[in-house]
């Protein structure tokens, strides 16, 4: 170990940067997040700077001297000028004050290292000045695997600390209790930005007062197919959940990305064959729940665009079951991100307009005159079985004939397809083309620019 990791309470104490460039600016202002008063020495200051260090800090526009050192708890040089740098830091080191020379780990007796702030959790990363580039990767890697939140968790235990205390005497009794609230529904509450009601669990648990046995439910959206294009929310809650209900729009590969030992049940759905009629699945939600389980609904796409999330969600809020909702990239989006179609233009598309293909009555009933509007783009969900009517209607209702259109088969997978036409060519062109669920239509004259921007190739 070449550097043992200390933190450092700057917090009104005086700290030493010498230097006015871009460098020490952003020295400065990490110094100023940790509460610390810079005295900053340099012949030539960036305004920006000046303007940073007038409210906690001072400025001296001049060269640096030895006494500048008096009354530092820490010296930052951050110049360009080697001997000078060099200077400092004896100087410093002969003081006793920790030195960090930018760039020169071996005038150092400190180092910056890279930080993940969750304040009050911090993480820091160093590499000992010899690989800062690869720290940061490193750090870049660990902010996504820690939520933001883990910050708000980690107040809620400041808050309680003496009170855990008091309760529990032992060392060893205060480590069991933090570690059951940290892998409990407390943290989860606090993950929902359920502040309040975490408080509440917690203090509850402190007295003793067992919690009711209900579960939750995680409503998560999967996005259109790539696994890549979950959030960091969805794939926390897809590896802590008791049991999985997953529909036929999910890709596998999303799906194996659940918790290995979690129970998985298919409630797919197609056009009049359902593995589970949707009544059904609102109550399995509902019982799975209150058998205390924590139950993950996974939903191709976003859950409240046709996603019948809406539906599921009412269910439990009657039956006062906890629950929480994960937006998810909807297919429009993605599938026309990954087949190179803007849905808006600003010289095609002013609005663009989601419509689904397959009404709760099983027709294709829309209000075809708004539809067909020229200068939107329209994105049509579930229409591949109305698809030669959708075409019928728009063309009928002053849509030109000619308007491109393109039909996306399992966008953002490796097996997309995409058939580029027109209104009134693109029915014949889909016989002769097998296409397959699920698909997207997107209509309008965005369609045109697939030709230049089209990036992701599927197989």
């Amino acid at each position: 170990m070449e550097y043992l990791p200390l933190f450092h309470n700057l917090r009104g104490r005086t700290v030493l940067v010498v230097g006015g460039g871009e460098v020490a600016l952003r020295k400065a202002r990490l110094l100023l997040e940790a509460g610390a008063w810079v005295r900053l020495i340099a012949p030539s200051v960036l305004p920006a700077v000046q303007e940073l260090l007038q409210d906690q800090g001072q400025v001296h526009v001049r060269a640096y001297v030895v006494d500048d050192l008096q009354g530092c708890s820490l010296v930052v040089a951050a110049t360009d000028d080697g001997p000078l740098n060099t200077q400092v830091s004896a100087q410093a080191q002969a003081l006793g004050i920790p030195v960090n020379v930018v760039d020169a780990p071996a005038l150092c007796s400190v180092i910056f290292p890279a930080i993940v702030d969750r304040s009050p959790l911090m993480v820091a990363v160093s590499s000992g000045g010899d690989a800062p580039v690869l720290a940061r990767l490193v750090r870049a890697r660990l902010e996504t695997l820690i939520p933001a939140a883990y910050g708000h968790l980690a107040e809620l235990a400041r808050r309680f600390r003496a009170q855990v205390k008091a309760r529990f005497p032992e060392v060893k009794q205060r480590r069991i209790f933090w570690e059951e609230v940290f892998q409990s529904d407390i943290s989860e509450r606090v993950f929902a930005g359920q502040l309040d009601e975490a408080a509440q669990q917690l203090l509850a648990k402190l007295e003793g007062v067992k919690n009711q046995s209900v579960g939750e439910v995680y409503l998560v959206g999967a996005g259109p197919g790539d696994p890549d294009l979950l959030t960091f929310r969805a794939l926390r809650l897809m590896q802590q959940a008791d049991v999985v209900l997953y529909d036929r729009l999910v890709n596998p590969a999303i799906v194996d990305l659940c918790r290995r030992d979690a129970d998985r049940l298919y409630v797919g759905k197609q056009r009049s064959e359902h593995a589970l009629p949707q009544e059904e699945i609102n109550q399995q939600l509902v019982q799975l729940a209150m058998q205390g389980k924590r139950v993950l609904r996974l939903k191709g796409g976003d859950p409240f665009i046709f996603g019948r999330g809406g539906e599921e969600i009412e269910e439990l809020a009657a039956y006062g079951v906890p629950f929480q909702v994960v937006p998810g990239i909807t297919a429009a989006s993605g599938c026309a991100a990954y087949a190179g179609i803007p849905l808006t233009h600003r010289d095609y598309a002013q609005s663009v307009r989601f419509v689904t293909g397959h009404l709760k009555d099983g027709t294709c009933n829309l209000p075809w005159a708004e539809l067909s509007v020229s200068g939107q783009t329209l994105v049509f969900y579930m229409g591949l079985v109305g698809l030669p009517e959708i075409c019928q209607q728009l063309i009928a209702h002053g849509r030109a004939a000619t308007t491109p259109v393109a039909l996306i088969q399992q966008g953002t997978t490796p097996d997309q397809k995409v058939l580029c036409s027109t209104l009134m060519e693109l029915p014949t062109l889909v016989t002769q083309h097998p296409v397959k669920a699920p698909t997207l239509l997107i209509i309008g004259e965005v369609v045109q620019l697939r030709s230049k921007l089209a990036w992701f190739q599927g197989k």
